[in-house]
């Protein structure tokens, strides 16, 4: 964790010394959001769009959150699709589709892991209009989730997802640079589903948490399970509960929260050593390498950039979120009250 992210979620006093640039962010999102959503969020789309973001820099779990709503959906025989921005690829002029055997180098690591893991459409743009009217244009969908895009105010949405980590909260409930939000708590009032990742911690109930938030009727509980060690090589999977090799791990993590991926380790029995890299960090063979033999344990979202050049001891700590039905319910019923329109 960096000393500003201390600063956050620690209560540091010496954060407050940002609070005019922070006061000066908020008026200027607000600001913004008033003028695009009056603009451009006026024309729905033919089918429901479901956003799942967070309000909060940082990583929350939205990838395995929406991996676990598009497996769903398809055992419920519905057909979604995908689009995100391809945060770590190469920008592009127009709308692409990613495909499970596209680098991730190219197309980003969240939208590549997504495509090998949900098998659905998935198409990038750094502007999500763009990508859903191309996503509509070229595929038969009948339900349109977005990764991320919570402050894309452009796109027209019918149904928001703000997902926190609930260890970490909202930190100071500041917003940037003095805290880590990019829209003030009372935001999170207007969505319509909270999902909060992981056990709730103390810090859950501050004054940084409106109350809609913690409203039974919005918030949804989410458990990241780890099922798997998959060798990345190889394939070979082992059990969570069964690993066998040394406890003693390097833990590498180029995610929003590295902090919780060692966690996790330590609760399956390993002694990681935690590596942090910048979230969507462009690996090297380099960055795999070390003194010593020790296996080099990483999340499958950091591994999708590693397949080219990872070593016999690299392996992937696959996880499956699960949740409350009540959130897959209510998309289900937005589906069917759309197609019957």
């Amino acid at each position: 964790m960096s000393a500003l992210e201390r600063a956050w979620y620690q209560q540091s006093s010496w954060a407050k010394t940002l609070l005019p640039l922070s006061y000066l962010f908020r008026g200027v999102a607000a600001a913004r959001k008033h003028y695009l959503q009056k603009r451009y969020q006026v024309k729905p789309f033919t089918v429901p769009v479901v956003v799942v973001g967070n309000i909060a820099v940082g990583g929350t779990g939205k990838t395995p959150l929406i991996i676990s709503l598009v497996q769903s959906l398809q055992a419920a025989g519905l057909r979604p699709g995908i689009v995100s921005r391809g945060y770590g690829g190469q920008t592009s002029k127009q709308p692409r589709k990613v495909n499970a055997e596209d680098p991730a180098e190219e197309f980003g690591d969240e939208p590549v892991l997504i495509a090998r893991e949900a098998g659905c459409p998935v198409v990038i743009d750094s502007d999500r209009v763009a990508a859903v009217e191309f996503l509509l244009a070229e595929f038969d969908v009948d339900v349109v989730l977005s990764d991320d895009g919570l402050q894309h105010y452009r796109m027209h949405r019918d149904l928001e997802i703000a997902v926190l980590d609930a260890r970490r909260g909202l930190g100071n409930g500041l917003c940037l640079p003095a805290g880590p939000l990019r829209e003030p708590p009372e935001r999170l009032a207007s969505v319509d589903f909270v999902v909060l990742n992981g056990q709730v911690d103390a810090n859950i109930n501050s004054s940084a948490l409106p109350a809609a938030a913690l409203n039974p009727a919005k918030r949804i509980k989410m458990t990241l399970q780890p099922t798997f060690f998959r060798h990345l090589r190889s394939g070979q999977r082992v059990a969570a509960n069964d690993w066998t090799g040394s406890r003693r791990v390097h833990a590498l993590a180029g995610i929003g929260n590295p902090e919780r991926f060692s966690t996790t380790l330590t609760t399956l029995g390993l002694a990681p050593q935690l590596h942090r890299f910048p979230d969507h960090h462009a690996f090297t063979q380099a960055d795999l390498e070390f003194d010593d033999d020790l296996p080099v344990v990483m999340t499958s979202k950091d591994a999708v950039k590693c397949e080219a050049f990872a070593g016999d001891n690299v392996w992937v700590l696959e996880v499956a979120a699960e949740l409350e039905p009540a959130l897959l319910e209510a998309i289900q019923e937005l589906i069917n009250s759309t197609s019957t329109n």
